[in-house]
C-alpha cells in the first residue's frame, strides 16, 4: 500500500529545499526555451546562489539540462523517463472504476466506458444500479458510431475529414426514426458537441432510450475513450439534459486527469 507523505514526516528544513526545487521544476516546465539562474531566481523569489545549488542537485540526477550554447536550463530526459514509466502502467479501466461507479450512484442509470475497436465504439466496463431496467448491453459488445453516444464522444477527437473518412467506411444504418444516415449531419452534430464537451444518443439507436456522453483523454490530449451513462427517456429526459451531462463530463474530466491529461488547467 503506497500514501503520500506530509509535511510533518519531513524536518522543516528539508520540507523548504524540496519545496524550492519544486518551484525550480514546475516553473521550467512551463518555458520551452528555458531560462538562466537569474530569472529563475527573480522569477521565485531566491537568490542565486540557492538557485545554483539547487540546479546543480538536480542536474546531477538528470532532472534538468543546461544548454551549453545560451547557458539556460530546461527540464532534462528524467523527467520524460519516469513520466512515461509511470504513464504506461496506467490502466484505463483500474483508475476509471471509482468515477464510474459514481456517475451511476448521481444518475441512477447504467454505466459504460468504451474505446475504439476497428472503427466502432466496444464496451470494455459496465456498472449496473440495482433500480434499474437491464439493457442489452455487455462488455465487449460492439456499437455503431453514428447513432450511440459513446461513439459520437469517440468521434469529438477525430478532423472532420477523418470522421467522414470513417463514415465512408461503415453502413450508416437506420435503427429508428431518430438515427442520422447522412455523414455531413453526424460531422455536424460532431461539431456541436466538440464545442459543449458531451455527446448525446437521443433514441437514435434504440428506441426509448436515451444516452449521454462526453469523452475521455490521455497525457497526449487524444481522445481514448468515452464514458456514458444511458436509461429510459423518461429517466434521462431532454428536461434533465443539463443534470445529467454535468455529471457525465465530470467523471470524464476526473478520468482523464488519471490517465495524465492536464488540459484546460
Amino acid at each position: 500500500m503506497f500514501y503520500i507523505v506530509g509535511r510533518d514526516e519531513v524536518s522543516g528544513r528539508g520540507v523548504q529545499t524540496l519545496d524550492r526545487a519544486l518551484d525550480i521544476l514546475e516553473l521550467l516546465a512551463t518555458e520551452k526555451s528555458g531560462l538562466g539562474v537569474t530569472e529563475i531566481g527573480r522569477r521565485i523569489g531566491l537568490h542565486k546562489s540557492t538557485v545554483h545549488r539547487l540546479l546543480n542537485a538536480l542536474g546531477e540526477r538528470g532532472y534538468i539540462e543546461k544548454s551549453v550554447d545560451y547557458g539556460t536550463y530546461s527540464l532534462g530526459l528524467k523527467i520524460v523517463e519516469i513520466s512515461s514509466i509511470h504513464l504506461n502502467s496506467i490502466e484505463l479501466k483500474t483508475e476509471a472504476a471509482p468515477y464510474l461507479r459514481q456517475l451511476a450512484a448521481e444518475s441512477t442509470q447504467p454505466v459504460h466506458l468504451a474505446t475504439f475497436v476497428d472503427g466502432e465504439a466496444t464496451y470494455i466496463e459496465k456498472v449496473e444500479t440495482l433500480n434499474t431496467i437491464r439493457m442489452y448491453s455487455q462488455i465487449g459488445k460492439r456499437v455503431p458510431v453514428h447513432c450511440s453516444a459513446v461513439g459520437k464522444a469517440l468521434l469529438t477527437g477525430l478532423t472532420d475529414s477523418d470522421i467522414e473518412k470513417l463514415l465512408d467506411q461503415r453502413e450508416l444504418k437506420m435503427y429508428t426514426p431518430n438515427t442520422l444516415t447522412k455523414a455531413e449531419e453526424i460531422i455536424k452534430q460532431i461539431g456541436e458537441a466538440q464545442k459543449r464537451g458531451w455527446t448525446i444518443d437521443d433514441e437514435e439507436h434504440e428506441e426509448g432510450i436515451r444516452c449521454i456522453a462526453a469523452p475521455i483523454y490521455d497525457y497526449r490530449g487524444k481522445v481514448i475513450a468515452a464514458v456514458s451513462t444511458s436509461g429510459p427517456s423518461p429517466i434521462i429526459s431532454k428536461e434533465k439534459d443539463d443534470d445529467i451531462s454535468g455529471y457525465v463530463t465530470k467523471a470524464a474530466r476526473a478520468i482523464s486527469r488519471r490517465m495524465g491529461y492536464r488540459g484546460n488547467e
